[in-house]
C-alpha cells in the first residue's frame, strides 16, 4: 500500500467560501505543524500518514528488504540507521527506499519525497512498481506541502502508468493544491471515464467546479458521489458548502453534522465543524 497523507478521507471542504487553497486534497491549508509531520516526532500509533511496508510497490526483494521495512512502523529510527549500514554494504535500492520511508515516518517529508522520486527515476524495477515509488513521493510531498513537486512527481508516475485512476486523481489533487482547477477536472474526466463509479474522484471534480463557480455541475457531481456511497462523510462536506453557497443553511448544518456523525475524530470532522461554527457566527465572519 502507499503512505497515506494525514489527513482522513479526502478532506476536500473550504470554509464558506474561503479561497485560500485545498488542504492536501482539495481543504484547507494545513497547519505548520501537520504540513511537517509534528516536527521530529515519530508519529503515534493512531496516526494515519504512517507509512507501512509497501505492498506494492515492492522496490527491491529479499530478507534484509523485509527486516527493514518491519521496522518502520514501531522503530523509524531503527529502520533508518538499518538502511544506512544496509546501504553502506551495497544495500542498492532496497536500503534507499526503506530510508526514503523512515525519514517519512519521522517527519521529514520533502527530504523523503526527494529521495524516493530520484529512486523512481532512476530504479531498473518494473514500471508499475516505479509508478508506485513515484506516487509515494507524490504524498510525501503534499505532507511537505509542496505542491508543485507533487504534481511533478505524480506526472511522472503516469508516464509510466497511465490508465491508473489513482495516479490520475493524485495529479488532480496536486493541480487542485495549486489552483489549477481545470487542469484537476481534466485528470478526474480521466478517471472517472475509466471507473464511473468513482465517488471521490465526483466529490473532488465538485469541489473543482465550485472553485471554477460552476454549481451547477458540482451539484451534478456531488449527488452522484452521494448516490454511489451514500456514507461519504467527504461528499456530504463538501455538498455542505454548496448548499451555504445556495442560501441553504439548515440544508449546509445537517450535512456538516452528518459528516461529523460518519466519520468522528477526523480532519475531515474538523472542517466540518470549522464550518458550522463559522455558520452559527453569521455572515459578518464569512469570507
Amino acid at each position: 500500500m502507499r503512505i497515506r497523507v494525514a489527513v482522513a478521507g479526502l478532506g476536500i471542504a473550504l470554509a464558506l467560501g474561503a479561497g485560500a487553497g485545498w488542504y492536501f486534497l482539495l481543504g484547507r491549508q494545513p497547519t505548520a505543524e501537520s504540513a511537517s509531520g509534528a516536527s521530529q516526532e515519530t508519529a503515534s500509533d493512531d496516526d494515519e500518514a504512517l507509512p507501512v511496508p509497501p505492498v506494492p510497490p515492492r522496490i527491491a526483494e529479499g530478507s534484509d528488504y523485509d527486516s527493514c521495512l518491519r521496522l518502520l512502523t514501531d522503530d523509524p529510527e531503527g529502520a533508518s540507521a538499518y538502511a544506512d549500514a544496509w546501504e553502506a554494504t551495497g544495500g542498492g535500492e532496497g536500503a534507499t527506499h526503506c530510508h526514503a520511508l523512515a525519514e517519512i515516518t519521522l517527519g521529514n517529508a520533502a527530504d523523503g519525497a526527494q529521495e524516493l522520486q530520484k529512486l523512481a527515476a532512476a530504479s531498473t524495477a518494473p514500471p508499475l512498481a516505479r509508478a508506485q515509488v513515484f506516487a509515494q513521493a507524490f504524498e510525501a510531498w503534499l505532507m511537505a506541502n509542496d505542491p508543485a513537486h507533487a504534481y511533478e512527481a505524480a506526472s511522472q508516475a503516469i508516464a509510466l502508468s497511465p490508465n491508473d485512476t489513482e495516479l490520475l486523481i493524485d495529479r488532480a489533487i496536486g493541480a487542485g493544491s495549486m489552483g489549477r482547477y481545470l487542469d484537476s477536472i481534466d485528470d478526474l474526466n480521466a478517471a472517472l471515464k475509466i471507473d464511473p463509479k468513482r465517488a471521490d474522484a465526483l466529490t473532488l471534480r465538485a469541489a473543482a467546479w465550485r472553485h471554477e463557480d460552476k454549481l451547477d455541475q458540482a451539484n451534478f457531481d456531488i449527488e452522484a458521489a452521494l448516490k454511489i456511497d451514500p456514507d461519504n462523510p467527504d461528499a456530504y462536506l463538501e455538498r455542505g458548502i454548496l448548499r451555504q453557497r445556495h442560501g441553504d443553511r439548515a440544508g449546509a448544518q445537517a450535512d456538516w453534522q452528518h459528516a461529523i456523525q460518519l466519520s468522528p475524530d477526523t480532519a475531515t470532522a474538523d472542517l466540518a465543524q470549522q464550518d458550522l461554527a463559522l455558520l452559527e457566527a453569521g455572515p459578518s465572519t464569512q469570507q
